[in-house]
């Protein structure tokens, strides 16, 4: 797979009364084309002041950003219109009806009407395209923001939180739509503090902590780089359990004691071994499986002062 972004070594920073902040401090970043790609950071990481450098709302920066082949943000007229991007709240009409204000916006850009029906229905907005903007939910709204940004049948989207202080069904549409969009083939690159969110709608993930990528792949990927463990069950209750513990203890393996049996700090490649510990005190194994990291537990590891200060 292309590369659709290339960032290399960006750095953007704001005088203040104390001195210099960084917001970015040198991030590297690289997005695939085809993909749901998370860029995941707490609030203040540098992710809005990233793709505001990354769209040309800030030119003024040190390092190297290529969008679709083209250095920014000199190359920015010949890929605009391949690209489109939804950093700050959609700005429509409120008495107007969606429908017409991606009509009005379609016309001022030159787009055909044909562009506005296939954007409502590609966010699932056609059953409300003739109600006012005003009564929409926030959700809806976040949607008809990202329809306008369809206008343009882009095949690289750049969205900065778009799923932000949504309720429930509208982060599931959001979901579902970055998903749709990414089987057409487009290419949608998320900004999100929502871990688990992140975790359940990206293909791959890159972790920015003080203006700085801190990890970057798939989410097996990442979630491999984590502590590894075993989760160990045997039969019967704690007396049972405290057993097993005991015999894995004495060969040398970290154990803690759960609601369902025993976490064993190792990889599932010694899983044989345990169980022939095990086996050779008589002690019978009934589950043995991975314990799999989830993305919360991995980005505060990995995003930890300690770890980003090393």
């Amino acid at each position: 797979m292309s590369n659709v972004i290339e960032v290399s070594g960006l750095k953007k920073s704001y005088a203040s009364r104390r001195g210099p902040i960084n917001a970015v401090d040198g991030l590297d970043l690289s997005v695939s084309s085809g993909v749901v790609h998370g860029f995941l950071g707490a609030n203040g990481s540098g992710k809005t002041t990233a793709i505001r450098s990354l769209v040309g709302q800030i030119r003024e920066y040190s390092g190297d950003i290529r969008i679709l082949g083209e250095q920014m943000p000199h190359g920015l007229p010949k890929v605009i219109d391949r690209f489109g991007a939804l950093v700050e709240a959609p700005s429509f009409f409120p008495n107007f009806s969606g429908r017409r204000n991606l009509e009005l916006l379609a016309k001022s850009r030159g787009f055909s009407k044909a562009s506005v029906v296939s954007a409502l229905e590609t966010v699932g907005l056609t059953d409300r395209a003739d109600h006012r903007f005003g009564t929409y939910s926030l959700g809806m709204k976040q949607r008809l923001g990202v329809a306008a940004v369809l206008l343009k049948d882009p095949e690289l989207l750049i969205l900065d939180e778009p799923a932000n202080g949504l309720d429930p069904p509208g982060i599931i549409a959001m979901r579902t739509l970055f998903r749709r969009l990414a089987s057409e083939g487009r290419t949608v690159f998320v900004s999100s503090h929502m871990l688990a969110e992140v975790e359940l709608s990206c293909d791959r993930v890159t972790m920015v902590a003080k203006g700085r990528m801190v990890q970057s792949g798939s989410l097996d990927e990442l979630r491999s780089l984590g502590e590894s463990s075993i989760e160990v069950s045997v039969p019967g209750g704690i007396q049972e359990h405290e057993s097993a513990a005991e015999v894995l203890r004495q060969a040398g393996f970290g154990v803690v004691h759960e609601i369902e049996g025993l976490k064993v700090a190792t990889t599932s490649d010694r899983a044989h071994e345990l169980t022939k510990l095990l086996a050779d005190r008589d002690i019978y194994v009934s589950v043995l499986r991975p314990v799999i990291q989830n993305l919360e537990e991995l980005f505060i590891g990995l995003t930890s002062e300690e770890a980003v200060s090393q």
